[in-house]
């Protein structure tokens, strides 16, 4: 999804920061077709469960291109594990990426969107805890980072609507199979959406530009799940 993101923003007139934690892999790619569309792109390199490095790349992003007008925060970590097993480190790293990253990020980015004016952060949950909705055993600290993302969307949006900058979350649902799902699998999550498919990536993207667009949503939580929720 990011790439996807990447080149169409970059297609409305965006410079793009783009971070990676191990290997920039299509990342890259990426950069270079953004560079082609004639915009600027900065990759940066950072492990976002570590605090400090969420102020450095949004730092070091708007010292690059002078400005911050935009913030996504898509990293997360979707790793199964039995109640049983679970640890302390287990809860603390689940956390980590998905919510207070998510926190730091927002807060080291305020600064620079008051400075330019206004800005946008768009923030990624999922459609179960978007639902209220623990429907798979084995993802307790993701459910819960996502869930956490929702009450962090809505509480920035509060604090940061004096400053026009704007804050909401997406949830998708079924965007892209994940690798490990045989045939079957993905044939029966179609048949579980009331739409009939896979989303595919530019459903985010079409839902993240309308949410950088707009200038009179923020505290939302979009589910972009082609129906999911409801069956």
């Amino acid at each position: 999804m990011g790439p996807a993101l990447a080149d169409a923003m970059a297609r409305r007139g965006a410079d793009i920061g783009l971070s990676y934690r191990q290997t920039a892999g299509g990342l890259e790619r990426a950069a270079r077709e953004v560079a082609a569309l004639g915009r600027r792109v900065h990759l940066l390199r950072a492990d976002l469960s570590v605090a400090d490095e969420c102020a450095r790349i949004v730092d070091e992003t708007a010292r690059v291109f002078g400005r911050l007008d935009v913030l996504i925060h898509m990293a997360s970590r979707y790793e199964s594990k039995g109640f049983d097993q679970l640890t302390a480190d287990d809860w603390d790293r689940g956390l980590a990426v998905d919510a207070r990253a998510a926190f730091l990020c927002a807060h080291a980015a305020a600064g620079h969107m008051r400075a330019a004016g206004d800005g946008r952060i768009i923030l990624f949950s999922d459609w179960l805890p978007a639902s209220g909705r623990p429907r798979y055993p084995g993802y307790l600290t993701y459910y819960v980072a996502k869930a956490t993302v929702i009450a962090l969307t809505e509480a920035l949006a509060l604090e940061l609507a004096p400053d026009r900058i704007l804050v909401n979350a997406l949830a998708p649902g079924p965007i892209r199979p994940p690798a490990e799902l045989d045939a079957a699998e993905v044939v029966d999550v179609e048949k579980a959406t009331p739409l009939g498919r896979w989303g595919g990536d530019q459903e985010v993207v079409q839902a993240v530009l309308s949410l950088i667009e707009a200038d009179f949503i923020t505290g939302e939580t979009i589910r972009v799940d082609g129906g999911r929720h409801i069956r």
